[in-house]
């Protein structure tokens, strides 16, 4: 491995990247496993308390501070969340010839923010920025599952069913047993409940707090997705909002426990 040409700034990183992986720690612990002499622990520690990339807690542990979450706060807010998306977006559509969206959630309403059209000559009409329902669309019941209690009680008391088709939701207990199933299985279905021909899957994605960003759906007919073919369907979706999450910070559990 190459030297660092500035020991110091890597050693600080080590340090940030211990507490990380660790929690709180004591500066002993440090010490004995990065390697580094004590005085210049030390004086990192304490450069980088003044930074407020750390503090100490009660039982003189070293913790992560408000520094970080300042910086990773304003680095995610520059982050094109289209951008990040679109080449997985369309990997997807290409693997699948069906249409794929990138759908968010700002308070009561959802939208579709990026479109990527599919090869296919059956086609289904939609556009940037269209507005979705958040209990006939995939995408929108996708969305809406993954809210805090609070704000998806406030939603749902708000929404005005319409039986748009003979599959529609129609009832506040019928969408919330809806939406815990989608957060039990992880993956949303739009059985015709919007469009009477359209199908949809659609699938949650998640930023470096596990927050809910966005949602991804695949979109076809009646025809191209179908109950023989949903559950292969919801994987590829599944997949694919899991390699988006992960641009933008998310780690699963599974993966945090093995780091």
């Amino acid at each position: 491995m190459e030297s660092s040409k500035v020991p110091a700034l890597t050693r600080g990183i080590e340090i940030l990247n211990m507490i990380a992986r660790r929690g709180p720690c004591p500066a002993a612990d440090i010490i004995a496993e990065l390697g580094i002499p004590k005085s210049t622990t030390y004086l990192l520690l304490a450069e980088l308390k003044k930074q407020r990339f750390i503090s100490i807690d009660g039982r003189d542990n070293y913790c992560l501070w408000t520094k970080l979450v300042e910086l990773s706060g304003q680095a995610l807010g520059k982050m094109d969340l289209r951008d990040i998306a679109k080449n997985r977006l369309t990997r997807l559509m290409e693997e699948t010839g069906l249409l794929c969206h990138l759908g968010i959630i700002d308070e009561e309403n959802a939208y579709y923010i990026l479109k990527i059209e599919s090869t296919s000559t059956i086609s289904v009409r939609s556009h940037e920025g269209k507005s979705l329902s958040l209990y006939r669309s995939g995408i929108g019941k996708c969305l809406l599952a993954w809210q805090t209690e609070a704000q998806q009680e406030r939603i749902i008391n708000n929404i005005e069913f319409i039986a748009k088709t003979p599959t529609t939701i129609t009832g506040i207990i019928a969408l919330k047993n809806e939406l815990k199933n989608i957060r039990r299985q992880g993956w949303s279905f739009d059985n015709g409940e919007d469009y009477t021909d359209v199908r949809c899957v659609a699938a949650p994605v998640f930023n470096a707090r596990q927050d809910l960003a966005a949602a991804i759906s695949l979109v076809g007919t009646r025809l191209q997705i179908n109950q023989d073919n949903r559950d292969f369907f919801a994987g590829k979706a599944i997949a694919c909002a899991k390699d988006i999450s992960r641009l933008l910070g998310w780690e699963s559990p599974f993966e945090r426990k093995a780091s």
